[in-house]
């Protein structure tokens, strides 16, 4: 069969088991891209498999219209591919309801989430798409679309104005309460999301804001969450993969590792699907697996990559396949992460380790160092931070968590004379262009460190004022420069104030 006489995936298609009915619309999820469709979609497809339920899910994406196109073009179905050297596995979930732009129906955003049937709204937007300002915690004033949604109550353009006007259409039609659910890589991130909610409904007229908090303290809840999940973008080498091997032809297919975890605090205050039957984790510390995955796992990755990306790989496994790059990772992980987590109950941190390098060792799936590095200005000030500051505080200097700053520096502002390669330049970073300027205004690396890290805050108030700290990731980027990625590992490694970790076959 040819790819063009392939017939496009529909409802008809041969082997898709169909529910009897439809469910009913439950959840509103803001943020239709591909981690939401193989990950929380796919355990709320579990969930309705094994317990029923009104829990479909009305997809809203932000701007572009080719996911919720192609998902009607192909009656709400998508496949989710599990990719492994061992093989391929393909399931259909049939959860969405509906799918639509925000963009071209900011109204339509306000009544679904305003729409008494919805118990749950749902965001994965990026740490980026929450537009708050790293430094101090707080939406970020300056940003014209939060102030656009401050002024323009029917069509709101940022996820929190979103969910506020939302929450105000409801608390105008009807008193049935709703749970706000985030499910990004933010610490704490049910309450950080609960915080600028607050604060958006605050910065209302007076009578509205009163009127609009007292809502909100009664009628909803924001429970916590951790997500886990590698799913690269979709290419059409997997679209091809599905044509050949499922004699469909799918437009959206979505790219995904076997391992999936999700941890969940158990506060719906309006119900929730039985997420469970997919293997959910109900748990009262989600903050300690939060720290395990934003620390030991997203930081560590973000080495991988950056080292990764300025010794030429393309990909994560072609990173972590670096015996240098690997000793890296281990040490940052296991001396650098680990001190500053409060590991779950019941938790074997070497098995973790071990399961994280053997999923950064999956060929198959290639995840691009390019993805992963992008959009380090807001991710890297959720992992380092606070690892760095209890080493510091302990009186030894985190050598890797320097070095990961440094790296990420060299791939997004590179100083004069220095080429970071095509992978780095590949890489998205909303403070790409105010980084650059200050590279440009930089002869050393400590300069460049300091503007950045000092006068600029990227990594926290905090850390601005350590100046040890500063200097260390300074020596680095100069490092890099002069010498290379290996070099400065090297370096790190020798100069490191705690025994650097062994490199370990996985078993």
């Amino acid at each position: 069969m040819t790819a063009a006489s392939t017939p496009p995936l529909s409802a008809a298609t041969p082997g898709i088991l169909r529910r009897p009915a439809a469910p009913a619309a439950g959840i509103v999820h803001l943020g239709l891209g591909n981690f939401h469709r193989a990950h929380q979609a796919v355990y709320t497809d579990a969930a309705i498999t094994a317990n029923g339920g009104d829990w479909g899910t009305i997809g809203v994406a932000s701007r572009s219209s080719a996911i919720p196109d192609a998902m009607h073009a192909q009656d709400m179905l998508y496949t989710v591919v599990e990719i492994s050297p061992e093989g391929s596995r393909f399931t259909v979930p049939q959860v969405h309801t509906d799918a639509f732009t925000a963009a071209g129906n900011p109204g339509r955003v306000i009544t679904s989430i305003g729409d008494a049937g919805t118990r749950i709204v749902s965001l994965t937007v990026t740490e980026n798409g929450y537009n708050y300002t790293p430094a101090t915690g707080s939406l970020n004033l300056r940003d014209p679309a939060i102030r656009h949604d401050l002024e323009h109550a029917s069509a709101p353009q940022t996820p929190i104005g979103q969910i506020v006007r939302g929450l105000q259409h409801r608390a105008r039609t009807h008193s049935e309460p709703v749970t706000i659910l985030s499910c990004d890589n933010l610490a704490d991130n049910g309450h950080h999301t609960q915080r600028l909610v607050r604060e958006f409904a605050s910065l209302l007229p007076a009578a509205e804001a009163a009127e609009t908090l007292a809502w909100i303290d009664t009628h909803t809840s924001f429970p916590s969450s951790m997500v886990d999940r590698i799913v690269p973008a979709t290419t059409d080498h997997y679209r091809s993969l599905v044509s050949a091997q499922r004699g469909y032809a799918d437009r959206i297919p979505v790219p995904a590792e076997p391992f999936t975890m999700w941890v969940v605090e158990d506060n719906f205050i309006a119900g929730r699907p039985a997420w469970e039957a997919g293997g959910a984790v109900f748990s009262n510390e989600v903050a300690g697996y939060e720290q395990l995955k934003v620390r030991l796992l997203n930081g560590t990755h973000s080495l991988i990559a950056y080292l990764g990306a300025l010794s030429g790989a393309v990909t994560i496994p072609d990173s972590v396949a670096q015996t240098h790059i690997e000793l890296a990772a281990r040490h940052v992980l296991r001396n650098e992460y680990l001190p500053s987590v409060a590991v779950p109950a019941g938790v074997d941190v070497d098995a973790y380790e071990e399961q994280l390098f053997s999923r950064w060792r999956n060929s198959a799936l290639g995840h691009r160092t390019s993805q992963v590095g992008s959009d380090g200005s807001v991710k890297l000030r959720q992992r380092i931070p606070q690892p760095a500051l209890k080493m510091l505080d302990d009186g030894g200097m985190p050598q890797f968590l320097a070095l990961t700053a440094a790296a990420y520096l060299a791939c997004i502002a590179p100083l004069r004379g220095f080429t970071p390669g095509p992978q780095a330049d590949a890489m998205e970073d909303p403070a790409r262009d105010l980084l650059a300027r200050l590279a440009a205004q930089s002869r050393t690396g400590h300069e460049l460190a300091r503007k950045v890290l000092g006068d600029h805050h990227l990594l926290g108030e905090e850390l601005a004022e350590r100046d040890d700290f500063i200097e260390r990731t300074g020596q680095y980027v100069d490092t890099i420069r002069s010498a290379g990625p290996l070099a400065a590992i090297a370096e790190a490694s020798t100069t490191s104030e705690r025994p650097h970790a062994t490199i370990r076959s996985t078993p």
